[in-house]
């Protein structure tokens, strides 16, 4: 199940681990909705198996689930997800609706979990689950001895039709599965009074092999569900000097003076925040020489020698007149934690300490000082890309 806790969009509190998004999409709905683990959603008292690896159980956790653990019959190579569905209903007589929310549907949002189950309660299906509608022609396979020559299977060549003139057809895409409880004990997700639910083709991704992760990640930050709260315009990004814009690496010359390196790119990156109106400053709980910083040229407001980061970001903030939605930081480190929790976007470099990493929402594949900041201002750049679409709608 190991394999299931992975990294999307650097994403870890709301969105990272492909099992997050969708339950982040199943946590917010309304009424009778419960959730037991991030693979599943509950309506009604729906409500399904969990993992059965602890680093999994704890995220699950951390983002509201209950977790159910799966028994060692359930959990083979050979086991599949309707084997643990049944279990769990064993000890849950109450449950009545199960929807199985796939893993691997990170785009999914709440409202189409809240229309399912409403398909199900209100008009008497006995099972729903997701499509998408795909604009793609078929053709028979050819096969050696049995058939040489293809044929097509929906159209007609001599009138092939223009994509806007056909409307396409339906595809389950395996997002979500929901069921009635009887249904599921005679062995089904799928039967009875069926119907199914077409999502947006830009929701409708499915991760499968690495290549799908660079597209689902996009598809996230463009189109995944980010919560019940409005995403705010980043104003100011405020970075931490040692260990985010440098490696934390201090070199000494022999006349006593500190030389320190960074990466061209994390330069450009604060050009370019700059360029659309962010502003940048650098912090540090060190006495780094400012002499050494004012070098780099990169014409920002920096604070050293800070023993209390958030009051100072705190100042800057009110300063500005910003909100803390519209901060954004970049640190690495223990007194980074309470700045990382306080602003609306926060994020770490990858090598940063395990404390900084539990309390961000973006956790960089760079490393501090190796494009860490080039990195993080991309996702700026694209979180921000987001808010002037919902903006424009």
């Amino acid at each position: 199940m190991k394999q299931n806790l992975l990294l999307i969009s650097g994403k870890e509190n709301q969105s990272s681990p492909d099992i997050i998004k969708p339950a982040e999409a199943a946590f917010p709905s309304q009424g009778s909705l419960s959730t037991w683990s991030p693979f599943f959603g509950a309506y009604s008292g729906l409500r399904a198996p969990g993992p059965d690896h602890d680093e999994i159980e704890n995220v699950a956790k951390q983002f509201g689930a209950q977790v159910h653990r799966r028994s060692s019959e359930v959990s083979k190579d050979s086991s599949t997800s309707l084997d643990a569905i049944i279990e769990f209903l064993n000890y849950h007589n109450e449950v009545d609706i199960v929807g199985n929310i796939q893993a691997t549907s990170p785009c999914l949002h709440p409202t189409d979990l809240q229309k399912v189950a409403e398909m199900i309660r209100e008009e008497g299906f006995d099972s729903v689950f997701s499509v998408v509608r795909r604009h793609q022609f078929r053709w028979s396979e050819i096969q050696k001895g049995v058939r040489e020559v293809t044929e097509p299977l929906n159209l007609n060549p001599a009138k092939r039709p223009r994509r806007q003139d056909w409307d396409g057809e339906l595809y389950e895409n395996g997002s979500f599965y929901f069921a009635k409880r009887h249904l599921i004990e005679m062995g089904y997700l799928q039967g009875g009074k069926m119907a199914y639910y077409e999502m947006r083709a830009e929701h409708s991704v499915d991760i499968d092999v690495d290549i799908d992760w660079p597209i689902a990640e996009q598809r996230v930050l463009r189109y995944g569900y980010f919560g019940k709260e409005k995403l705010k315009e980043i104003k100011l990004l405020i970075c931490n000097i040692d260990g985010c814009l440098t490696n934390g690496h201090i070199y000494v010359s022999g006349d006593q003076k500190e030389i320190i390196s960074y990466d061209v790119k994390d330069a450009i990156g604060i050009s370019l925040l700059k360029k659309s109106g962010i502003e940048v400053r650098l912090i540090s709980e060190r006495a780094c020489s400012k002499q050494t910083l004012s070098s780099l040229k990169l014409d920002c407001k920096m604070e050293v020698s800070v023993s209390d980061k958030l009051a100072v970001v705190d100042e800057w903030r009110k300063e500005m007149g910003l909100c803390w939605k519209e901060v954004a930081y970049l640190g690495n480190e223990v007194s980074d934690e309470e700045c990382l929790k306080r602003v609306g976007l926060s994020g770490v470099p990858a090598d940063a300490c395990s404390t900084a990493q539990k309390a961000v929402g973006y956790i960089c594949k760079c490393n501090g000082g190796r494009g860490a900041l080039r990195e993080f201002a991309e996702h700026i750049f694209l979180l921000m890309e987001k808010v002037n679409n919902s903006c424009q709608k």
